[in-house]
């Protein structure tokens, strides 16, 4: 065994001596413990500059799991040894010297004063070189959005020391978006070549790849230093730089523009969640609830409490939630309706005065239970983060699932009302009340399950604010004009025209916002709404019957 043991280390010092830009497929396999800890230790006793960039290549290029680790705790300034027994650790400050944790067994050995461990030094040279080695391991990751954000990094911090370990990435690349990225990082190292040639292939490397970093280095091309010279003295890459920005502020504009459609979207998705229970609420009743927003609040603080009882099933919380806010907020809309709004049918202005009251109630509730402090909810993982189309378009995944999520309710509710007996009676109430009656229709019960049904949409909606916003107790004050705004200019209780309502402000006050501000673009879209209304007074999609024209 000892014989053995001597071989090997003969072997991996051979490597060591003459390993000079060593190959992956040139360097042997790290089979186990024994022959990692032969390779690492080679950091303890490498002295010169020579041995350990022969030794940092070396282990880049073997099979060692905890590799990328052991560098980049090189860099830093992390990697130590014991100077007991020639351990080599991570070591980390504490009060009391370093925390230390062993690199080959990976356990944490407690603290250690600092006169009993020894860093292994590295210099400039060194430390160039390993941000190079570091960044060619992450562009040779098996997972691809590794890959995409070290080309990215390498995008920001364009160094000559990578263009090599980019060049090599790109021959083996299989994602598209991964290479388009590498062609913009190894461009922008070309970019300061003194030759003419790299320079303009550099700019054509642009072309189409609509990086942000890329549109300010060519925007910069342009610029007059202070004797009125331009920054960049060679006309013909100013002129190439110049046509290529041009392109690439022309396809931005055209992305610009579907961003907006999409935040549109997404803002007209929140409204038609926030209004269409209130559509047919109002359409059905009659009644102007102004405690709808309110019902929100409550599906928002019950979406809080939910992911109180699943700390740790924080990714499916949210699942529960839903069903879970729709019950409470529908509960205490069928409570308020058959406790307070069935004895003030007939008078619209005492049921808002009403409402009102009982909006103020439960934001108090609300404060004495949670207290005045706005509750953060946690996003699940796959909500998180967003799609990145290109340099100018991404789309985050919250808004995207909202804008479904609006979707499928609203769906549901046009399946409820159309296709079951309680849609239909429903659509009788709303249509002619009297008549419903007299066909045996309880129309009492219908308005209290039509406000309960209204009230636990705004459940479900306040759950999807929780994931844009803080939850509060005025929350639900935010939306609740705009929900208005939206029935009146879709017409009262028709839900194709809440969603046409919904979607066309919120693209509508998108567009306005770059040119007047969040405020005075709301302002816009209420006069108007305000001006349609004298044109139309029951709204884009009014709805048919007689009591609806009376």
């Amino acid at each position: 065994m000892k014989l053995c043991h001597v071989f090997r280390v003969f072997i991996l010092s051979l490597f060591l001596l003459g390993f000079q830009g060593v190959q992956a497929e040139q360097v042997p396999s790290i089979e186990n413990k024994a022959d990692s800890a032969l390779l690492l230790n080679q950091l303890i006793t490498a002295k010169s500059t020579e041995d350990k960039t022969n030794l940092i290549n070396m282990i880049a290029h073997s099979n060692l799991a905890q590799r990328a680790e052991v560098l980049n705790a090189l860099q830093e300034g992390d990697l130590y040894y014991t100077k007991a027994d020639d351990r080599l650790v991570y070591a980390y400050p504490h009060p009391d010297g370093y925390e230390i944790k062993s690199v080959i067994e990976g356990e944490n050995l407690g603290v250690i004063g600092s006169r009993k461990v020894r860093k292994i030094s590295i210099n400039n040279e060194l430390r160039t070189l390993l941000r190079g080695v570091l960044a060619e391991l992450s562009l040779r990751s098996e997972d691809v959005a590794v890959r995409l954000a070290a080309a990215k990094d390498l995008i920001r911090s364009p160094a000559p020391e990578f263009l090599p370990a980019i060049e090599r990435a790109k021959s083996l690349e299989t994602s598209k978006k991964v290479l388009t990225s590498l062609n913009v990082a190894s461009a922008m190292i070309n970019l300061n070549s003194d030759q003419q040639l790299l320079r303009l292939d550099a700019i054509e490397a642009f072309r189409g790849s609509l990086d942000s970093d890329a549109m300010s280095i060519l925007a910069g091309m342009q610029l007059k230093d202070g004797d009125d010279n331009y920054r960049e003295k060679d006309e013909l890459v100013r002129e190439s730089a110049a046509a290529v920005l041009s392109e690439m502020r022309a396809e931005a504009k055209i992305y610009k523009l579907v961003e907006n459609v999409f935040f549109g979207l997404s803002l007209g998705s929140v409204l038609l969640l926030t209004a269409v229970g209130l559509a047919i609420t109002f359409g059905v009743m009659g009644v102007i609830n102004m405690a709808h927003g309110e019902m929100m609040m409550l599906g928002a603080y019950t979406t809080y409490v939910i992911q109180l009882l699943m700390p740790n099933y924080i990714d499916y919380s949210i699942i529960v939630a839903i069903p879970a806010a729709f019950m409470v907020s529908g509960l205490v809309g069928i409570v308020i309706e058959r406790g307070i709004i069935r004895h003030l049918y007939g008078r619209p202005l005492e049921t808002l005065l009403a409402t009102f009251g009982v909006s103020l109630i439960l934001q108090q509730a609300v404060r004495s239970i949670f207290s005045p402090l706005n509750k953060s909810v946690i996003a699940p993982s796959w909500l998180s983060g967003s799609w990145e189309i290109n340099g100018a378009l991404s789309l985050t995944y919250n808004r995207v699932y909202i804008i479904i999520f609006s979707l499928i309710v609203l769906l549901l509710l046009v399946f409820l009302l159309k296709k079951t007996f309680v849609g239909l009676q429903m659509r009788a109430v709303t249509q002619n009340r009297a008549m419903a009656n007299s066909m045996g229709i309880r129309a009492g019960w219908v308005d209290a399950l039509t406000f309960g049904l209204g009230s636990g949409i705004a459940g479900i909606a306040g759950v999807a604010l929780s994931q844009l916003t803080n939850v509060g107790p005025n929350l639900g004050q935010s939306y609740i004009i705009d929900s208005f705004m939206v029935v009146v200019f879709g017409g009262v209780g028709n839900l194709f025209g809440t969603f046409f309502a919904a979607m066309s402000l919120g693209v509508a006050n998108k567009f306005l916002e770059p040119f007047a501000g969040a405020v005075l673009a709301k302002i816009f879209v209420l006069v108007f709404i305000i001006l349609f209304i004298q044109w139309r007074p029951r709204g884009l999609f009014a709805l048919k019957g007689r009591s609806v024209e009376d």
